[in-house]
């Protein structure tokens, strides 16, 4: 079988539970020479440590979809982006404001990372991808001057998180996309940014065919992702769930499950 791209998840797949890139996998991954698109919820700025690493000069997917673009000369390239509606944006920052005063709450244009307030969250966020946020002031955040890519809400409980979600889906925004994502996000972007949607651009682009294709990922919203795909790898830290619905399980994302995967299944 002749491959020809390999798309792969960050969080809980490509990165360890630390949230890097071990030196060892990326030497597997680069030693394989296959193309490699990284597919993330992540902003590009949380991505480019691992596009650096890995030397990727090909397309990569940011904000679940949202973002389509190459890095060149440090520089974002974009090919295809997909951010919320303005309205939208405006809203929903401000009615999670309201409703939800206490949670962390934050939001991302292109090249930033915005909140108004330091909370447990944002440090947990600082921590895992080792940036820092940029913090405004509340007026200017609730006004919300820029073209948002996603809005990023944090909680460690997980009846908040219920609440949360089952508040933000009431309002039925038919263009927004809500999505949980492991037990402490909820992360909201177009209704259009989906990992899906980045993939089928790609393979149209570079008229690509699903035998041709492998995906690594680990949680739910993988599932569409593996769709597109011929060979579905799922992580050894994926729920039983995920792993029911895939071709292979290699190892976990701390025991560098992708660069094995790639020189035990595909090489």
């Amino acid at each position: 079988m002749t491959i020809k791209r390999i798309f792969c998840d960050m969080d809980g797949t490509l990165l360890n539970s630390q949230g890097r890139l071990t030196d060892s996998n990326a030497k597997l991954i680069s030693q394989a020479n296959l193309p490699f698109t990284l597919v993330s919820a992540r902003a590009p700025m949380e991505m480019k440590e691992a596009i650096d690493k890995l030397e990727l000069t090909g397309p990569q997917i940011g904000f679940n979809g949202g973002l389509i673009y190459t890095y060149k000369q440090n520089q974002i390239k974009i090919l295809h982006q997909q951010a919320l509606e303005r309205n939208d944006s405006t809203y929903l920052v401000n009615f999670i404001n309201q409703h939800f005063p206490h949670l962390s709450q934050s939001y991302y244009d292109l090249e930033n990372w915005y909140t108004y307030k330091m909370d447990n969250g944002i440090d947990y966020e600082q921590q895992l991808t080792r940036l820092e946020a940029t913090i405004i002031g509340e007026e200017q955040y609730l006004k919300v001057q820029t073209s948002i890519f996603k809005i990023m809400l944090i909680t460690f409980d997980g009846n908040e998180m219920r609440a949360l979600k089952a508040k933000l889906e009431e309002l039925n925004l038919p263009n927004v996309s809500i999505q949980q994502a492991g037990d402490f996000y909820l992360e909201i972007t177009h209704k259009k940014a989906k990992k899906s949607v980045g993939i089928d651009y790609i393979i149209k682009e570079e008229k690509l065919h699903k035998k041709e294709l492998v995906a690594f990922g680990d949680g739910h919203n993988d599932l569409p992702m593996f769709e597109r795909v011929g060979l579905s790898i799922a992580m050894e830290n994926a729920s039983q769930a995920i792993k029911d619905k895939v071709s292979l399980i290699t190892k976990t994302n701390d025991e560098d499950g992708v660069g094995y995967g790639i020189h035990h299944f595909l090489l």
